[in-house]
């Protein structure tokens, strides 16, 4: 989409067509930096999609289309439910003066109730006033939850029937909040405290807050958990981004281009929101702009209960966040299925009801006893090796690190370097190169992957290079596991190779981490090693199975609903180096039994 006007600065006056684009300075990092926005679309008819799913006489699918239902303000106290009241459309004043909106369900005729703050930018209400229906999301089966439950959020009509208070919020520039849609940054996590503090001072509330929900709910808890509100007493963040720039916007340096425009450009409103795709285009590197957006977890100390997906790309957040937060106590699970699926489960939900019930109420119930750290290792297909094994830390502290050596004439990968140097290339627009290695014994990786590679670009001065780890059976057949029906492609990790500068205080052994501070362009028949993160992974191969490692220029997903998309740059040839003098190689962590007796093996 065009920039069409970048004249305006501060807080848009300037009248606009949908869709335009505008300029306007923000604070980033203590620094004044420009961002660009664009103007949101008007609202359109309140229910649209509702109505067009009685027609053709269905639930509604969930599809990016506004996130719910857009009213006028409507402030009212309504029985939502039997036994649950809704204030509707409450004001709440952020400290300087804008003013926000939320809904807040409650179990009527109670006082003394916690409450669960559900924060997102999806709308507060999934649904029309009138309409009777319900929305569906992907993976999450019809009826599982009421039509007050909003997009990814904790549902009212289950929570307040356990004693609590839900209070779904719209921030700044959402729906009928004023100002503009900005997403993780500091004035967000400013503005959660705010909120967090007034729900604790209502005169219903036991004075204890939590917050739940999924993706960029779980967002908004990482930042206002780093505020330190007094009255947070515990955060459920179900898999959501730290690290925008490396984790969303441009992984391994390279622009995503089709899940954030359309993420993006499917909300409406009457002001402006924040256009991530357009500013890489502002802000290539990893600079103020983007710094200003990574969680500032090592100041989060409250109770923690984490969740990540092995196939989603919430994953190196959450993974990330459950080390480096503060709190004495955290735990984290890690699985196999889709956000949406694994949050609306029943064995989920009283899962988190327990972890809520203690650090909301004080119920004493055994939460204690859980296990730190629990892991779905994944099988093929939709089967799984083991579900929700027990462990102690992530990564797991038994990991022993090995090196897949490449072997370019054969393709083939070893725990030896081979001494021939030799080579293997691939057409850097749509071409593809793999090496594989068979395995003689059942054989588990659980944990973080990198590649040490030694590249040329043949007719180019830079590569954007896309890996992925996958699974053969015995005849070499790609056997991947199922996320929501659809086969993944892989665990992967993707670098521009004009990137490849390492962020020496970061890197460790097995995860290197760019600074993406600057570009250096290659020469004409220059190799050279790079590092390339792949992000981790938790899968068993069978005896006589094979992994293999796939390299291209481009990103494919077969029959998945997000359409994720890169700018990328290639032209020519991409040559990657192998044997003698070029140890290219990629490093697996090889997880060993808990013990043997005879032929078992305990994993």
């Amino acid at each position: 989409m065009a920039i069409k006007s970048t004249a305006a600065e501060g807080s848009a006056t300037k009248k606009v067509e949908p869709f335009e684009s505008i300029t306007m300075k923000r604070i980033c990092m203590g620094k004044e930096t420009d961002v660009i926005f664009r103007k949101l679309p008007p609202r359109p008819e309140r229910g649209h999609w509702s109505k067009q799913a009685k027609e053709e006489g269905r639930l509604p699918v969930f599809l990016f289309d506004g996130f719910g239902d857009s009213p006028e303000l409507n402030p009212r106290t309504y029985e939502a439910a039997p036994g649950i009241i809704c204030e509707q459309d409450v004001e709440i004043k952020m400290r300087d003066g804008t003013k926000t909106y939320a809904d807040i369900y409650r179990p009527k005729d109670q006082e003394n109730v916690p409450c669960i703050l559900a924060w997102s930018w999806f709308g507060k209400r999934p649904c029309a006033e009138e309409d009777d229906l319900v929305y569906q999301t992907f993976g999450v089966p019809e009826d599982s939850y009421s039509r007050h439950a909003k997009f990814e959020a904790p549902d009212p009509e289950y929570w307040c029937y356990k004693g609590y208070a839900i209070c779904s919020y719209d921030f700044r520039g959402v729906n009928n909040s004023e100002g503009d849609i900005e997403m993780c940054t500091r004035l967000l996590a400013q503005d959660g405290y705010d909120v967090v503090e007034w729900l604790a001072a209502q005169p219903w509330c036991n004075g204890k807050i939590g917050m739940s929900g999924t993706s960029g709910l779980a967002c908004a808890q990482w930042d206002t958990a780093s505020t330190n509100p007094p009255h947070l007493a515990c955060i459920a963040p179900w898999e959501g981004v730290v690290d925008t720039y490396r984790e969303l916007i441009c992984i391994g340096g390279i622009p995503e281009c089709g899940f954030n425009p359309y993420l993006v450009y499917s909300f409406f409103g009457e002001n402006y929101m924040e256009d991530h795709y357009q500013n890489t285009k502002l802000h290539p590197n990893f600079d103020e702009y983007w710094a200003e957006k990574v969680a500032k977890l090592s100041n989060i100390d409250v109770p923690a209960y984490i969740t990540a997906g092995w196939g989603h790309f919430h994953l190196r957040g959450s993974t990330d966040a459950f080390q480096q937060i503060s709190s004495k106590n955290k735990w984290i699970r890690i699985h196999r299925d889709f956000e949406w699926a694994d949050y609306y489960a029943h064995e989920n939900i009283a899962d988190l009801t327990l972890f809520f019930d203690r650090y909301l109420k004080g119920i004493r119930n055994g939460w204690e006893s859980t296990p730190t750290v629990r892991i779905d290792v994944m099988d093929q297909y939709d089967f799984d090796y083991q579900l929700k094994r027990a462990e102690e830390t992530f990564p797991l502290a038994r990991t022993v690190y090995k090196k897949l050596y490449l072997d370019g004439d054969s393709h083939s990968m070893g725990y030896g370097l081979p001494d021939k140097v030799s080579k293997a290339s691939y057409d850097a627009k749509k071409g593809r190169t793999t090496f594989d290695i068979k395995f003689d014994e059942d054989t588990e990786f659980t944990g973080y992957m990198k590649l040490h590679l030694w590249v040329e670009a043949e007719g180019a001065d830079d590569m954007d290079i896309f890996a992925s780890v996958q699974k053969l059976d015995t005849d070499g057949k790609f056997i991947p596991a199922n996320i929501i029906g659809a086969p993944h492609p892989g665990s992967t990790g993707r670098l521009r190779v004009s990137y490849r500068e390492l962020d020496k205080e970061k890197t460790t052994d097995f995860r290197p981490q760019h600074t993406y501070l600057n570009t250096v362009k290659l020469k004409k028949g220059e190799i050279v090693p790079i590092e390339i993160e792949v992000w981790p992974l938790s899968r068993l191969w069978h005896k006589g199975e094979q992994l293999r490692i796939e390299f291209a220029g481009h990103y494919y997903r077969e029959d998945w609903f997000e359409p994720f998309d890169y700018d990328t740059i290639n032209e020519g040839k991409h040559i990657i180096h192998t044997g003698g003098e070029y140890d290219s190689y990629l490093q697996v962590p090889y997880i060993p039994p808990k013990a043997i007796a005879g032929d078992y093996i305990y994993r």
